[in-house]
């Protein structure tokens, strides 16, 4: 279980400092991190980090197509950790 905490905690900072980056890159007007990266990592496990970054960097927060897709990406996490906590999966 330690493990798996920890797993959390790590891919939450990555995609956290990433979505950062990306804000900072997109103030400069440079290339910027693919969003499909930034919902991957999230997808993994980094739902949190995301979430936080969005809201503390004010990062991707009016575009509406993030949004959505991000709500998404947790709805199915959260089917899953139902599904497994009732012992379906």
């Amino acid at each position: 279980m330690e493990i798996l905490l920890l797993y959390f905690l790590v891919i939450s900072m990555v995609v956290f400092i990433l979505a950062g980056y990306d804000k900072y890159l997109a103030r400069k007007n440079k290339r910027r991190i693919p969003e499909n990266t930034l919902f991957f990592l999230e997808a993994i496990g980094g739902t949190i980090g995301l979430l936080t970054a969005m809201f503390f960097f004010r990062h991707k927060t009016s575009k509406t197509s993030f949004i959505v897709k991000f709500i998404l990406i947790f709805l199915i996490q959260l089917a899953l950790v139902y599904l497994y906590l009732t012992n379906k999966i």
